[in-house]
């Protein structure tokens, strides 16, 4: 099914001049094909194709970029359990969740069709004073112009599909990098663009290493950069984007309340258990932090303790496994240390705790103090933390007490606490 190598996309055309991007299978280590790697001079040339692009697809119609749009919902639906499988080995995501992804792809792809076709403008009153009587406004939406996109690991094919579907419905060119540990699913899409009628150089799909991917940032002739990664990276890159638009979408450590006037616990703990591991915990927007009221403390422990054991881990492939390994064995042993720092300072161990490789099991740990990296940074793998809070103002504070603000979530049948939250 994967294939012994693949190109990357330069200006619409396939290219291989090296195999020099190894991917492993995130299970087993081993290596299981070769990417195409694009140096300086190649990001360059696509760069500049993009730019000649910006006007032939701007002139592109609305009907022709929806039809362009259907033609891969359609080879993506055709080739769905193609893709799942190769998300599985290059990302280490369990096949039931890889298949889901699938779906989000093609939906992200089928919501870009529809919004190409409704891309328009508004006229508006100015009559705000006796000055302005008869005046009137008008506004359209242009494509911003040629983009350039980076994506991540964790969700290579969704947040690939998240920044180019936008960007064909709007009409705007644009050259992505995708995550060197995740590479195919990329190109397996840039493959699927190439079958259409899109402008010459209106994309370019490049692997490349960091260190050579300077222009992706730094060119003065791109008009965009949306970057989705860690906070750390994207305010870096932020830095040095100079005067084009940058679009963010950084790191989280999302907390959840939960109110003891939420009546099914049962539904809670299955909800949090899987926010918090769904995925090996490699979600942004996953649970970390869970703060539960006193009086339901101890009964939501032992339940997502529970529910946190019979969570199985192992090979991806197998339709029973919810936890998958984590994109590397370093980033294992990142956390193990994590965990073992949060312990000698204090934390209690629940459950878990145990690493094989790039293999971590869900863990529980409570009480761990406010000062630990587990606490504090984005865990970014499947380690969750309990606490528990005496009133709902306090757990309002912890919430907020971060530097992170993507995702928080309260289980209550409070209106007014809801608006509050």
């Amino acid at each position: 099914m994967i294939q012994k190598s693949y190109p990357y996309y330069l200006a619409n055309q396939p290219k291989s001049p090296n195999r020099d991007l190894v991917v492993n299978d995130k299970y087993t280590g081993k290596e299981v094909t070769r990417v195409s790697v694009a140096n300086s001079q190649a990001i360059d040339q696509a760069i500049t194709a993009a730019v000649a692009a910006e006007k032939p697809m701007r002139k592109l119609p609305p009907y022709e970029r929806k039809a362009i749009l259907e033609h891969c919902i359609k080879r993506f639906s055709e080739r769905q359990e193609e893709l799942a499988q190769i998300l599985c080995i290059e990302a280490g995501k369990p096949i039931k969740d890889s298949r889901g992804e699938v779906t989000r792809l093609i939906d992200t792809f089928q919501i870009a069709a529809e919004e190409s076709v409704r891309i328009t403008g508004e006229v508006m009153n100015l009559e705000i004073s006796p000055r302005t009587k008869g005046y009137r406004g008008m506004f359209r939406r242009v494509p911003i112009g040629a983009c350039s996109f980076i994506s991540p690991f964790n969700f290579p094919l969704n947040l690939v599909a998240h920044k180019i579907a936008p960007a064909i419905a709007a009409g705007c060119p644009f050259v992505l990098k995708p995550a060197s540990l995740t590479p195919i699913g990329a190109i397996i899409i840039g493959e699927i663009l190439a079958e259409t009628d899109l402008p010459e150089g209106a994309f370019s799909i490049l692997p490349c290493h960091r260190n050579g991917a300077d222009l992706f940032t730094t060119d003065d002739r791109l008009k965009l950069l949306s970057f989705t990664g860690s906070p750390e990276v994207g305010w870096a890159l932020k830095a040095r984007a100079g005067k084009k638009k940058v679009v963010l979408e950084l790191g989280g450590n999302a907390a959840v309340i939960v109110e003891p006037d939420w009546e099914d616990l049962n539904d809670a703990i299955e909800r949090i258990a899987f926010g918090a591991f769904y995925q090996s915990g490699q979600s942004c927007i996953g649970v970390q932090r869970i703060l539960a009221h006193k009086s339901i403390y101890n009964e939501l422990k032992e339940g997502l303790v529970k529910a946190s054991k019979a969570l199985i881990s192992g090979d991806p492939k197998d339709e029973k496994t919810f936890i998958g390994p984590l994109i590397s064995e370093n980033e294992s042993e990142r956390l193990e240390k994590w965990i073992e720092a949060a312990e000698q300072a204090g934390g209690k161990l629940l459950c878990g705790g145990i690493r094989k490789g790039s293999l971590l099991e869900a863990t529980l740990m409570e009480n761990v103090p406010t000062d630990q990296k587990l606490y504090t940074e984005e865990a970014f793998g499947p380690v969750a933390l309990l606490n528990s809070y005496d009133n709902f103002n306090e757990a309002l504070d912890t919430v907020n007490d971060s530097i992170f603000g993507l995702q928080a979530g309260i289980f209550t049948r409070d209106i007014y606490k809801v608006q509050q939250a």
